[in-house]
């Protein structure tokens, strides 16, 4: 089954698709595949949420002297381990330093025209913050983050599908794993299961939540 759409930079609006396809009694498919501007992106559904099939975006890493503005408007004066921008997304990634716990990534105040104004070059479209997480401690998530993209309207997205095209491919380098565990520390919150697949690809399931449903009659 295939559907048209033009998804450029985040995933939510598919996820949203895909809830609503798989729910509809008319739709026997175990797979929808969305022709996106990324190519194929394919969406299965498990026993409690979706698996989505994602193209790996590589970051590459960068002098902080280059984003020091953005780096200034997303993180303060938290210590910074390094910066990589994923050219393909326009995502830049701020890892803060091992030293850092959870509470700073979850404690930022992060101001959405600040971190706007603090780059009008186009090199960047969304700020990835993410810090290493606590395998030895359950439920061993390996890695955390935080999304903001005001760019793109979005002051904070709660739970980010494309940026972790970003962060697995990073994070499954340094940790040396192909199956990882993330949890995204927004308000809202939410775990992602990521493995890294051979072919460039990613795999990220997650659950999903109805918060809004309701008509539009045209």
């Amino acid at each position: 089954m295939r559907t048209q759409t033009a998804i450029q930079e985040f995933v939510s609006l598919q996820t949203v698709k895909c809830c609503v396809m798989f729910a509809s009694s008319d739709n026997v498919n175990p797979t929808v595949v969305f022709e996106t501007r990324s190519g194929d992106l394919g969406v299965s559904k498990r026993k409690e949420g979706y698996i989505m099939d994602f193209p790996l975006n590589p970051p590459t890493k960068k002098d902080h002297n280059d984003f020091k503005d953005v780096i200034k408007a997303a993180v303060g004066n938290h210590p910074v381990q390094e910066v990589l921008l994923s050219c393909d997304t326009k995502k830049l990634m701020i890892r803060l330093s091992d030293s850092c716990e959870r509470s700073a990534l979850t404690s930022l105040k992060v101001d959405p025209v600040a971190l706007l104004n603090s780059d009008s070059s186009g090199r960047v479209r969304g700020v990835i913050v993410t810090t290493k997480g606590s395998p030895d401690c359950q439920p061993g998530f390996d890695f955390y983050s935080r999304y903001f993209a005001p760019w793109a309207g979005i002051p904070e997205d709660p739970v980010t599908g494309s940026a972790h095209t970003v962060l697995g491919s990073y994070w499954s380098d340094v940790l040396g794993k192909k199956k990882m565990l993330a949890y995204q520390c927004s308000s809202r919150g939410g775990e992602l299961d990521l493995e890294v697949r051979d072919n460039g690809r990613i795999n990220i399931a997650g659950d999903v939540t109805t918060v809004l449903q309701g008509f539009i009659r045209l």
